[in-house]
């Protein structure tokens, strides 16, 4: 279906609540004119998107006119030209604050995929703490964008799909918004995994008459027997969705028939005295089946989920589940945090002061103590899991852990100190070991000591489950065991490079180091030593870079390859001059690669010469602020130097046909080899081409630049600042 302006606005004037639609039809008109030209992959006008985003939003959750404003103008920042600003003035601070919580970080200069949509899914939780609107607007986008799905690559789908299941089935399920959820997970089988979909479909459609009949006939005599009530209650019927079967199937290896909720008969009330009530009609009407009661009321879920669940089975020998909720927690249970838009006025976007978000506050202080973004996209996948445990402190409080949490969890979840003193814990009264895994009901007594000198050992990282613990441990190291961390972290980075065969570079460890945020080697250390830092990915990166650097060196000239080895005194083909220094070899950094002509500076490592930097390179500003600043000296290029250097250039453009071979005879007219060329789509129908040249200097680099913004077609040519 494709979703148009009129849609959108009839669906408004059917509504009961007040809609401000000059506004919405002017953030479609800036929206329309912004997409205008643009295509999605199914051949749509790419307008129908934000419209069906907007659509959804008033049509499941009734959001108010800044939300579905914001829904229009969702992908006007992050694919046009058109800036936050322009969004501000024209439609004020609320919706421009909306979008940019959706809006992406393409102008993040991140190293790796993971690493762009872990701060992605960080930008997504910050803004989600300072206005929930964000979220609810992210998950129409991706419920619509499941739905379209079939135009798009099968590893696109697969990506999609898997990405879907991981972050936002999870945050779905966490506000609430149940329907949202089910749909999200069921789409997103169909790709992960289509034979086990269709056979768990048509193992539905096999029995559907006798389903529909079987759930008809349980509702009538449910409701003859509680007619009495009033108002008459509200009875529906439901099949379990095809992603919660599969779990029980495949995951769990049930056989279709030991499933005894596919079939649900929902009962909806007006009091919870009316729901335990009926608990005991139910009870009495069908057998109930052992240890398949779960009273949700008395015990609600992290996310506000309430209902009595029973599992019966009546006289044709068949189970099925009863649920039994109020009205009010119906409507919790199907929209969650967003039935207070489709049922109230509508609430604050604020969650400052709103205890049922505390779990988004809490992921978001967890990563502060991480210094490696890419543990945040999994840590976030556990804090999101969807099964949990609810177990009690001796004083019977109640603890909700996510399902597989153990001991050490549990104390971290009580408190800091609780988790930090720890010297062991007792389950039902008897002592059991730190990865001992709690189950619902356990009772868990936590044995503290008194020491001030006492604090949590290393290995409980790797023991604990959730993120909020192993945070709370690294933590603790990062702040009490400084210069153990920096021994341990060395020991460790120095063996796995012994055994990798990599040879020690401080240069290149300190390049790594500032991609991670950290400014010194010694910083590197301790944050590999307290876990802050993955050491398997250190180890990657270096290899990648020492394999790239072999390969770079393999492919230089002979001269070239003798001055990077050479010193000094053979400046005329070393290319570089340095202050002070008669015999040095010297190495072009691989952060900011410098040509001839560009303005330089050198860096001295240990026992590896010099490193040659741009001085507008960022690793220059932070050395220079550094412990390390006394190992900078003045550098310049050598008169008549002979060297070859690499330099990317990035080019956007049009895109059409024979685009790539007229870029590469533009390069090629100047007689200039071509290194490595990598081409791609962009959403706007644009194409991005990144080509590697080698180049004498800076002005055969500029001439190239000329040429190639002379070709038919191309919007921009330019340098990159990391090559």
């Amino acid at each position: 279906m494709i979703y148009t302006i009129d849609m959108l606005i009839d669906k408004i004037e059917e509504s009961e609540k007040s809609y401000d639609i000059d506004k919405i039809k002017a953030a479609y008109a800036l929206a329309d004119e912004a997409h205008r030209g643009v295509l999605r992959s199914s051949g749509d006008p790419y307008i129908s998107h934000p419209v069906a985003v907007a659509y959804i939003l008033l049509d499941k959750f009734c959001m108010d006119t800044d939300t579905i404003c914001a829904a229009l103008l969702h992908d006007v920042v992050e694919d046009t030209d058109i800036g936050l600003d322009v969004i501000q003035k024209k439609f004020g601070e609320d919706v421009a604050r909306l979008v940019d919580g959706v809006t992406k970080i393409g102008q993040v200069p991140l190293n790796t995929r993971e690493e762009q949509h872990a701060e992605n899914i960080r930008k997504i939780l910050i803004a989600m703490s300072k206005d929930i609107r964000v979220i609810i607007i992210k998950l129409a986008d991706r419920l619509h964008n499941m739905r379209t799905l079939e135009s798009r690559p099968p590893e696109k789908q697969r990506k999609t799909s898997l990405e879907t299941m991981n972050f936002y089935a999870p945050i779905a399920h966490r506000l609430g918004i149940s329907d949202v959820k089910e749909e999200m997970e069921d789409i997103a089988l169909r790709y992960l995994d289509p034979y086990g979909f269709k056979e768990i479909e048509s193992q539905l459609d096999l029995h559907k008459d006798e389903r529909n009949s079987f759930i008809d006939k349980i509702k009538a005599m449910i409701s003859e027997r509680i007619s009495d009530i009033q108002p008459p209650p509200i009875i529906e019927g439901r099949v379990k969705s095809i992603y919660s079967i599969y779990k029980k199937v495949y995951v769990k290896g049930k056989d279709f028939s030991e499933i005894y909720d596919i079939y649900a008969v929902r009962v909806i009330l007006q009091t919870v005295v009316e729901c335990y009530n009926v608990l005991g009609i139910i009870h009495d009407m069908f057998r109930p089946i052992p240890y398949r009661f779960k009273d949700y009321i008395a015990m609600p879920k992290p996310n506000r989920y309430q209902s009595l669940h029973t599992t019966v089975i009546g006289r044709e020998g068949i189970p099925f589940e009863v649920q039994i909720r109020t009205q009010e927690m119906h409507n919790t249970a199907q929209y969650g945090v967003a039935a207070h838009w489709k049922y109230k006025a509508g609430i604050q976007g604020s969650v400052a002061g709103e205890k049922r978000f505390d779990w988004i506050r809490q992921i978001l202080e967890q990563q502060q103590e991480a210094d490696d973004v890419e543990q945040i996209s999994e840590a976030i996948k556990v804090d999101l899991a969807p099964d949990d445990v609810y177990v009690f402190t001796p004083k019977g409080d109640v603890i909700t852990l996510p399902a597989g949490s153990n001991v050490i969890d549990f104390a971290y979840a009580i408190h800091t100190e609780v988790g930090n003193k720890m010297t062991g814990a007792k389950v039902g009264g008897r002592m059991v070991s730190f990865d001992h895994t709690l189950n619902t009901g356990d009772i868990v007594e936590i044995l503290t000591s008194g020491s001030e000198n006492y604090g949590p050992n290393r290995n409980w990282g790797e023991i604990a489950k959730t993120n909020e613990a192993k945070a709370k441990i690294r933590s603790w190291f990062k702040r009490e065991r400084r210069e153990e961390n920096i021994e341990c972290g060395k020991s460790a980075l120095d063996r796995e490079m012994r055994r990798n065969g990599i040879a020690d570079d401080e240069d290149l460890l300190l390049e790594i180091a500032h991609r991670q945020r950290i400014e010194t080697i010694d910083d590197l250390y301790a944050a590999i030593g307290y876990g802050g830092v993955q050491l398997t990915k250190i180890i990657t990166r270096l290899k990648e870079e020492q394999a790239r650097q072999q390969k770079q060196n393999a492919a230089l000239p002979i001269d070239v390859e003798k001055t990077i080895a050479d010193n000094n005194k053979r400046a005329q083909k070393n290319g570089v001059i340095l202050d002070g220094i008669d015999d040095c070899a010297v190495k072009y950094a691989q952060c900011c690669n410098p040509l001839p002509g560009d303005d330089i500076i050198g860096f001295v490592t240990r026992g590896y010469g010099v490193s040659i930097h741009k001085t507008d390179c960022p690793n220059v500003a932070i050395g220079l602020s550094g412990e390390n600043k006394d190992r900078w000296i003045k550098a310049h290029w050598a008169v008549n130097s002979s060297s070859a250097f690499r330099a990317t250039i990035d080019i956007i453009a049009e895109d059409r046909t024979a685009l790539i071979a007229d870029v590469t005879t533009a390069i090629a007219s100047n007689r200039i080899p071509i290194h490595e060329i990598n081409a791609h789509f962009l959403k706007n129908g644009n194409a991005n081409i990144i080509v590697t040249v080698e180049v004498s200097g800076i002005e055969q680099l500029k001439n190239i630049i000329q040429r190639l913004q002379k070709v038919p077609g191309v919007i921009s040519a330019e340098r990159t600042g990391k090559q």
